[in-house]
């Protein structure tokens, strides 16, 4: 989602605000806030394919799946994110009894888009390094097949895992679910590489 920048604010100014827009969401940052653009069609597939499929898994456990309207907020960074997907395997914690800003995901995943790729793999990378409670970030391309996984290592260290073919079963350490690329892709149109009105399907 593309981000436009608007004034500075504290963290409880635009929570208040943000919990009155209807039609508007915005993500918070030191002091600035963000407005967010709607989603691909593509975008919305592959986080209705992963949600779907991670759920199915977690039907039976302690774990929960929520898709992007929940808020995180990660203290330590002075930042609220509305992430694609969280995941929690442990009670919710929330910044307040609204119960609609969450403290603790141990997994985050982000679909990548032009506008916002740099930022998803840099500075918003960077905020969310600083929830130690989190273990997994992932980063889903939609127009191309690519997942890669960033898993949080005992020594603070985070190792890459990349999964680029529709065999690959993409491995999500922290909520012990795995799910076939080619699933995660189902449906989505990927444009051929050196033909703009060629498209194929996983």
């Amino acid at each position: 989602m593309a981000l436009q920048t608007l004034p500075r604010y504290t963290f409880d100014d635009y929570l208040a605000v943000e919990r009155e827009a209807i039609d508007e969401k915005h993500e918070y940052v030191a002091g600035r806030v963000y407005a967010m653009t709607g989603a691909s069609f593509n975008h919305n597939l592959i986080v209705s394919n992963l949600s779907r499929r991670l759920g199915n898994q977690l039907e039976a456990r302690l774990c929960s799946v929520l898709t992007n309207d929940m808020r995180v907020r990660i203290e330590t960074a002075d930042a609220c994110k509305y992430p694609d997907i969280v995941a929690l395997c442990e009670e919710p914690r929330f910044y307040d009894d609204r119960s609609d800003v969450l403290l603790n995901p141990i997994l985050i995943i982000e679909v990548l888009s032009p506008s916002t790729e740099a930022y998803d793999r840099g500075g918003k990378f960077a905020v969310y390094r600083a929830l130690p409670c989190l273990r997994d970030y992932v980063l889903v391309a939609q127009d191309r097949l690519s997942v890669e996984v960033f898993t949080r290592q005992p020594d603070d260290r985070w190792l890459l895992t990349a999964y680029s073919t529709p065999e690959d079963e993409v491995v999500f350490d922290s909520i012990r679910c795995q799910i076939p690329l080619r699933e995660i892709y189902d449906k989505v149109q990927i444009a051929a590489p050196n033909a703009q009105d060629d498209h194929a399907s996983v």
